[in-house]
């Protein structure tokens, strides 16, 4: 799962008088690009490179929008790995998600500062974390395609030309978008994956849980071309519908107010088979 996002791309607030649930696992390999965003971290944190340490302040957004009024801080309960040190963030899409010229998507990607197309994310063999939950108040349409590829293909909602009947399924492809895993969105739980890209071997691995439960594997080693340059990046980007140009038209609704929920993100280098559950 590498450039144009992470994406699907990509809450259920606890109960007013309920403490939100705080479970820390710990971290087990070496962490080469950590997204994790430390708690009361300000918004405008991420809008300059002089403060933000953490994401590419410039990629990927819409070209008038400052990530500050993208990324939302959504209270509820934390994460497998955010415990109390690391906050969720949501990333949102409006109508000004427009990314340089491609107007018939929506889209923001969150891309690690420190990636390169040629990095050390792309060697050995790595396992990229996140969390996703759902936002009651910004709901995915799902009769739209909300997907990012390259090597890997996170997707949820209904592939272009394809029949709805697992519309409402994460999916994780391969670059032919042959089918790795996938599993039901949940309205209410986090749900947390851990994907090993095996790049010596063309392998990939996928580990999945929901709440605070240990990953557990459900798929693989497959066997899969990983081959290629690229870059994470962990966010939304929304297909349109009624075109075969779907980069640069086709049908988005007005007034556009989605969300998505992430939390512990980060990639950790896992030689000797190290992945943290």
């Amino acid at each position: 799962m590498r450039r144009r996002s992470l994406a699907a791309v990509l809450l259920s607030a606890s109960g007013a008088l309920a403490a939100p649930l705080v479970h820390t696992a710990d971290v087990k390999c070496p962490i080469v690009f950590d997204g994790r965003v430390p708690t009361g971290t300000a918004p405008t944190f991420f809008d300059t490179y002089a403060t933000n340490t953490i994401f590419n302040p410039d990629y990927v957004k819409g070209n008038d929008l400052k990530w500050s009024q993208i990324l939302q801080f959504p209270s509820g309960d934390a994460s497998r790995f955010d415990g109390t040190n690391f906050t969720a963030l949501e990333v949102t899409l409006s109508d000004k998600s427009i990314f340089q010229k491609q107007n018939g998507f929506r889209r923001a990607g969150l891309q690690f500062l420190k990636d390169a197309a040629d990095g050390p994310g792309m060697k050995g063999v790595k396992t990229l974390h996140f969390s996703v939950k759902q936002d009651s108040a910004r709901k995915l349409n799902l009769t739209h395609e909300y997907l990012s590829s390259n090597q890997i293909q996170f997707q949820t909602g209904q592939i272009i030309g394809k029949s709805a009947s697992d519309k409402n399924n994460f999916k994780v492809l391969d670059r032919n978008v042959n089918s790795l895993y996938s599993v039901a969105q949940d309205a209410a739980k986090w749900q947390n994956f851990a994907i090993t890209l095996n790049y010596d071997k063309n392998q990939v691995q996928i580990y999945y849980s929901t709440g605070t439960d240990a990953l557990k594997s459900v798929a693989g080693p497959t066997s899969t071309n990983l081959a290629g340059g690229g870059q994470f990046q962990i966010g939304i980007l929304k297909k349109p519908t009624g075109s075969s140009d779907v980069v640069n038209s086709g049908y988005q609704e007005s007034n556009l107010n989605e969300g998505q929920i992430y939390g512990g993100m980060f990639l950790e280098d896992s030689a000797n088979n190290c992945v943290s559950l």
